[in-house]
């Protein structure tokens, strides 16, 4: 993947060698060579490395058309210069002192991991920076910025698409992102939801129909094909299409051609299909209420659209973008205090980003120009904040019973919800849990107790763990452990997970 290839390019084949093995102990891949003119540059893009480690150049006018080509994307990836050869570069290459980063050689992890780091940040600013331009689905998860990817690869071609996922997720969002970067751009994006439209009526509503071709047809009517001609139609929930539907669709989308309702004319369409839906169509074909086939020609590039509660880590970007959408629509706006923010993350989100809308919306009309806190949350999500520890209240202290250990939950503003007691996680309660994060809770327990055991080190700490360092290492950063850790020290050196 993108995110963990760096590029290398040393005419020492030995420092060469050295610099890989560096890469790959912390966990990236390098993709290594001796000269510009030993890369393949067709078909590749400049943002497919995270970053570019010059050393030794035997040509640097040959290295300056690299780096042209490089430059010709926005979104190309830093330079990381070794000595003595930064200053030298920022010349040769006229570049901007923030895109060529100095680095020392013999290698230091450290230095190396962070420097590698600040690539990767700039990588999420780009990406950010591109989905506020298309009005794509925002967030910086892991889970998020994989579904960004998909849109941007797959943009620039009319390759039909089918996103799945929840309802609420965003699937329209993700539609409009692909339709904005795509050639068809300046074209209609054209949405129909299938599931709200009774079936006798939505044939004419996709082909349209010619005058006196049914009961009321007084004029002739263009469909959603003809009206999105040149550019994008976007089938919501086509999940729910009747089966004698599907087979319209089927044969636009093979032929390319359609039939107005009352013409024995064939049109020809000139458009780029992106259909979505929240149900499991696989089942449904098993049950017989949606086409194999059908299926097959829509699901030619899959975009799956993550649930809310999987990325909860956008939750509060997610709330500064609709707040800032709605002044852009005339409400007052307002802010969340940490304890309102604390409670929304305990919360499931069954209504996902949708719901999180309906709820910022509610907000801003009831508290304008006002700090929200969890007191003025509505009470299904208050339910879900987690009480104030009976330490904090001297009278209850004395009478509470000898605590059980404790297990963090990675859920908090910093990564971590108040302690949940050990012997409490195999009890169910009634009103039932969060799976997941009972799991995850358990594995981030005995993570810190670990690394505690291990004073951070993390190939100990593994060992103790039975996995292996890299595999913990990932789940340092995906609990980011680092914020609570001073640092995890690997062969002398402290990287930062």
């Amino acid at each position: 993947m993108s995110e963990s290839r760096v590029l290398v390019i040393d005419r020492d084949p030995t420092r060469l060698q050295n610099l890989a093995a560096c890469l790959a102990f912390i966990d990236h891949t390098p993709i290594l060579a001796e000269t510009p003119a030993g890369l393949r540059l067709e078909g590749r893009r400049p943002q497919d490395w995270l970053a570019v480690i010059l050393g030794e150049l035997e040509d640097w006018s040959e290295a300056r058309q690299f780096v042209d080509w490089l430059k010709r994307d926005r979104r190309h990836p830093p330079l990381i210069v070794l000595p003595p050869y930064h200053e030298k570069a920022i010349k040769e290459f006229e570049l901007d002192p923030s895109a060529c980063l100095p680095a020392d050689y013999p290698v230091k992890y450290h230095q190396l991991n962070e420097l590698l780091k600040r690539a990767g940040l700039l990588r999420m600013e780009q990406e950010a920076a591109m989905v506020r331009r298309a009005g794509g689905p925002g967030g910086q998860s892991a889970a998020i910025r994989r579904v960004r990817r998909l849109i941007e690869q797959v943009a620039a071609f009319d390759t039909t698409v089918l996103v799945t996922g929840e309802s609420g997720t965003g699937k329209e969002v993700v539609a409009r992102a692909i339709h904005d970067a795509s050639p068809r751009r300046d074209k209609p994006f054209v949405a129909v939801n299938c599931g709200a439209i009774p079936s006798e009526l939505l044939e004419s509503e996709l082909f349209g129909h010619e005058k006196g071709a049914f009961t009321g047809a007084i004029t002739t009517r263009k469909g959603r094909f003809e009206m999105a001609d040149g550019g994008t139609l976007f089938l919501d929930e086509i999940g729910d299409m009747s089966l004698p539907m599907q087979v319209k669709i089927l044969r636009a989308l093979q032929e390319r051609t359609y039939e107005r309702v009352g013409s024995n004319r064939s049109v020809r369409c000139d458009v780029r299909v992106i259909a979505a839906t929240h149900r499991n169509l696989e089942e449904a074909i098993v049950k017989g209420s949606f086409r194999e086939d059908l299926y097959y020609r829509l699901n030619v590039f899959p975009i799956e659209t993550p649930p809310l509660r999987e990325r909860l880590e956008d939750l509060p970007l997610l709330i500064d973008d609709l707040v800032a959408g709605l002044g852009r629509h005339g409400h007052a706006g307002i802010r969340l205090g940490a304890d309102a923010i604390h409670a929304l993350r305990a919360y499931h989100w069954p209504g996902n980003v949708r719901e999180l809308s309906n709820l910022i919306e509610r907000l801003a009309v009831l508290h304008p120009k006002s700090m929200v806190g969890v007191q003025d949350l509505p009470a299904r999500y208050r339910s879900t904040a987690v009480e104030a520890p009976l330490a904090a209240v001297p009278e209850l202290a004395a009478e509470r019973p000898p605590a059980a250990p404790l297990v963090p939950s990675p859920l908090e503003d910093g990564g971590l919800l108040p302690a949940t007691p050990v012997a409490d996680l195999a009890v169910l309660p009634a009103d039932g849990v969060n799976l997941k994060d009972h799991i995850e809770s358990i594995e981030l327990a005995l993570i810190r107790q670990a690394m505690t055991q291990s004073n951070g080190v993390v190939a100990h700490a593994a060992k103790l763990l039975n996995t292996r360092r890299t595999t913990l290492v990932e789940k340092l950063r995906k609990y980011g452990l680092s914020r609570d850790l001073p640092g995890v020290e690997v062969a002398g050196e402290t990287l930062e997970p």
